[in-house]
Order: C-alpha cells, then sequence, then structure tokens
C-alpha cells in the first residue's frame, strides 16, 4: 500500500453551513501543524486523541477561515493511520483553498475510496463491511439502509468467516492423516465430510435463494407498464406516483416515448417505467416508442399489463400476450367503473396467475395490486430484519462457484476417492468465498472495486 498523506474534501464543495477536508497517513499532524494555529496555543502532534481543536487556517501568513480540527491517531481511527479532519465553512472557493494548503503542505489528492480502502487494507474491515460503506451511502430506501447497516456490522461476514473456517478445518485434517497416519485415521471420514458440505451447501444455497430478493430490494424492481394505447397506462402511473406525472387525454397514442419514476410500496421500492401504447402504426415518432417499449420488456423484473376492460380484445393485445408470455405479470384490468367486456376468467384462462380489477380515473384496486407484488416477489413478505441478504452480484458468483466446488467433493466422495482428492476442491471452495470477505482477493479487484467509491470517503 501507498504509504503517502492523502486529502480529499468528505463533503461536496457547495454553498453549505459546513465542509470538511479529511486528512490520513503519518504526516497527517505535521501537514495541519502548518497550516492551523489554534485559539489556545499548542503542538498539534502532541494533542490527546478523539479531540477537538479551535482555532483559524492560515495561507501564505493570510488567515483564511475558522475552523475546528479534531484529531484521531492511529491506530483508533477509521483507517488506522493518523486522521485529521478540518471542519470549516462549506464554500466552493473556501473549500478548495483548504485543500489546496493541505496539499502544498505535504499531502496528495486521494483516490475515490481511498480513505475506506487503506481500513480495508490495513485490516480493520473486510471487504463487505468495505462495500457496506458505499451501499450505505448510496442507500435509496429503508431495506437498502437496513441491509447496509447490518453488513457493515459484520453479519455477512461473519457467516462466511465461519463457513470457511470449517472447510479449512477438514483441509486441515485431511493433510494431516495424509502426513501422519498413525495417528489420524481417516476412517468414517468421508461420510462425516459429506454431512458437512450438506450443511454448508444448504446454508450457501439459502443465501443465493434470496440473491434476487436482495437485488430487487436494493435496486428496485425494474417495472415497466405496457398496453396498447388509451388503456389508462398513464392513468396508472398517475395513481401509482399519487400525482399528475403523465399526460392523460382522450387520444390514442399520447405517449410516444417513456416516462421513468421511482416509488416506494410498503417499503418495496419500483423503478417504473411508462411506455408507448403498443400497436402497428405508420407514424415514426410512436413507431420508435413503441420499439423501446418492446426493448424494455426484455429486460423488466415485473410487467404491468394495462387492460381497457370497456372494449374487446383486439390483435394488439393477442401481440402484447405473446411478448410478456414468459414474464413476471400482473393484468390491470382497467375501467372498473365502466361497462366491462374483458372479465377476469377470461385473462386466467389466457395463462395469467395474477389478475388484478382496477379504476385507474376512481383510485379503486390498487391495494391488491400491492399485495399481488409482494407475494409475487417475497412470499408475501419482506423480512427487514432476520435474513441476510446478498446484495451485490460478486458475491453471489462467489457463492456460486463454491457451491460447484462442493458439489465437487461430493462427487468424489461418492465415487470413493482418495481423501486427497477432496483437498483440492474444498480449498477451491475456500478461496471462492474469500473472493467475498477480501482474503483471496488481488489488488486489480481491490482496485476496481474502490474505484465505485465517492471521494473523500
Amino acid at each position: 500500500m501507498n504509504a503517502d498523506t492523502i486529502a480529499a474534501a468528505a463533503t461536496p464543495m457547495t454553498s453549505s453551513g459546513i465542509g470538511i477536508i479529511r486528512i490520513s497517513g503519518d504526516q497527517a499532524l505535521p501537514i495541519i501543524s502548518k497550516i492551523f494555529k489554534p485559539k489556545k496555543e499548542k503542538k498539534m502532534e502532541e494533542v490527546p486523541t478523539y479531540t477537538a481543536h479551535y482555532g483559524h487556517i492560515y495561507v501564505d501568513g493570510k488567515m483564511l477561515d475558522e475552523c475546528i480540527v479534531l484529531v484521531m491517531k492511529g491506530p483508533h481511527s477509521y483507517t488506522t493511520e493518523d486522521v485529521v479532519e478540518i471542519n470549516c465553512h462549506g464554500g466552493v472557493i473556501v473549500m478548495k483553498k483548504i485543500l489546496e494548503a493541505v496539499l502544498k503542505a505535504g499531502a496528495r489528492p486521494a483516490e475515490p475510496g481511498e480513505f475506506t480502502k487503506r481500513a480495508f487494507l490495513n485490516g480493520r474491515i473486510d471487504l463487505t463491511k468495505a462495500e457496506a460503506v458505499m451501499d450505505l451511502i448510496q442507500s435509496k430506501n429503508e431495506f437498502a439502509l437496513t441491509s447496509s447497516l447490518k453488513q457493515l456490522d459484520g453479519v455477512l461476514g461473519d457467516r462466511i468467516s465461519s463457513i470457511r473456517k470449517e472447510i479449512i478445518h477438514s483441509v486441515a485434517f485431511i493433510e494431516s492423516a495424509l502426513d501422519d497416519p498413525e495417528h489420524y485415521s481417516v476412517d468414517g471420514f468421508s461420510d462425516q465430510l459429506k454431512i458437512q458440505i450438506e450443511d454448508i451447501k444448504k446454508q450457501l444455497n439459502h443465501f443465493l435463494e434470496h440473491a434476487d430478493d436482495g437485488r430487487i430490494l436494493k435496486e428496485g424492481i425494474q417495472t415497466v407498464i405496457v398496453g396498447k394505447p388509451n388503456a389508462g397506462k398513464s392513468s396508472v402511473l398517475n395513481v401509482l406516483l399519487g400525482e399528475e406525472r403523465a399526460i392523460v387525454t382522450e387520444i390514442a397514442g399520447t405517449t410516444r416515448d417513456t416516462l421513468e419514476e421511482s416509488i416506494q410500496i410498503n417499503g418495496i421500492p419500483l423503478n417504473i417505467i411508462d411506455t408507448a401504447g403498443i400497436r402497428d402504426t405508420d407514424d415514426l415518432i410512436e413507431k420508435i416508442g413503441v420499439e423501446k417499449a418492446k426493448d424494455l420488456l426484455k429486460k423488466a423484473d415485473l410487467v404491468l399489463y394495462v387492460v381497457d376492460t370497456s372494449v374487446p380484445f383486439t390483435k394488439e393485445d393477442e401481440q402484447i400476450i405473446d411478448l410478456i408470455r414468459e414474464k413476471q405479470s400482473i393484468v390491470l384490468l382497467n375501467k372498473a367503473d365502466l361497462e366491462t367486456i374483458v372479465t377476469r376468467e377470461e385473462l386466467k384462462e389466457k395463462g395469467f396467475e395474477h389478475v388484478v380489477v382496477i379504476s385507474a380515473k376512481q383510485r379503486q384496486g390498487m391495494d391488491e395490486l400491492y399485495e399481488a407484488i409482494n407475494d409475487m416477489f417475497f412470499h408475501g413478505r419482506v423480512s427487514f430484519n432476520d435474513e441476510i441478504y446478498l446484495t451485490n452480484i460478486r458475491h453471489k458468483d462467489a457463492v456460486s462457484n463454491a457451491l460447484h466446488s462442493l458439489n465437487l467433493v461430493l462427487k468424489s466422495i461418492d465415487d470413493g476417492m482418495p481423501e486427497d482428492f477432496f483437498s483440492i476442491d474444498l480449498l477451491d471452495a475456500y478461496e471462492q468465498l474469500g473472493f467475498i470477505t477480501g482474503e483471496s482477493v488481488g489488488e486489480d479487484l481491490v482496485n476496481e472495486i474502490f474505484a465505485e467509491f465517492c471521494m473523500g470517503k
């Protein structure tokens, strides 16, 4: 790790009441001593840790700002190094000049995420906690916040580390038995190992089963509203948002491009996209909108298919049904306040499990829609407290690879292979799970992960 002392703005450079410049490294205290004069004369290198000091920042002999300097000496700091935070007035000019003074005094600009990267490389946190920091900053809903806090507290890392200890203990036993067969017997070991691996597989499979739930609750359910023109798609969007976001008229084909909004329903985040009505048209602009709607359908987690129940099915409806047949779909039988021609039973016969009767105009039937979404994605409940979710695709891949290696061990056991064959795949599973906690990662992956962090964290 580069041992330079680093510095960066930890708050946005914008007009605000307070701004924070963060410094970390063995020269943090000498650097602050060059530009900061405390109100009560003292040597900053000698002040106790976890103390705050009022004074002024001077640049080229001129007072620049009054501020409070916080001192946190290593190893009991965020990075385990000496850390100094300058709490100054917010504002682009004042923060920029203070940061320039810090850099001139001997620090270098921090890379994105380098403070947290140092905390990881110095062993204060594992990689699951480091990634949880960024997830916490980017949390867009209650679940993402709760999940990030649990991961930051070490829940996922501890569980993975526990599984790795079980695996490496078995490897150590095999190696000991091979080196010293007089004192270590492998009689019956294969049966014990098989039970152990089945238990580990159960834990890892549980992670995978809920991985998509974690991703969806963190990022939101990609929800596309489709239907033929004038079915009421924009009205449904407005009802979900609770505001008149989309233009609603009696003229078919009003929506020609997509409208995208994010909402939460009972704690479940939805990223909703209203699309152009799907139909055959000679209008060039509308045709582009229809093609865009079809492309979005392919990527959707959920399709809300809006049907105008006051008119019979047409070839456009049949076309839409063919497009969404393999997708997670909820049919919304709209305009229930009018005389209905299309019925719930008719859609059930076409293979749709979830059919909800609504009136977007009268705002009826929406509670049933929310219940259907919850049932479809989370089996009727969303757990905020008990479940450990994989919200990171990298973690999901590592668990999948570890399971593959464990399955190879089971195959070797069933085939009656010698015990030393078990070690190869056990160690591979051990290493794969180490990619989650950071114990098996290389420098390139570490750099790639922390490059996604914001500056100053």
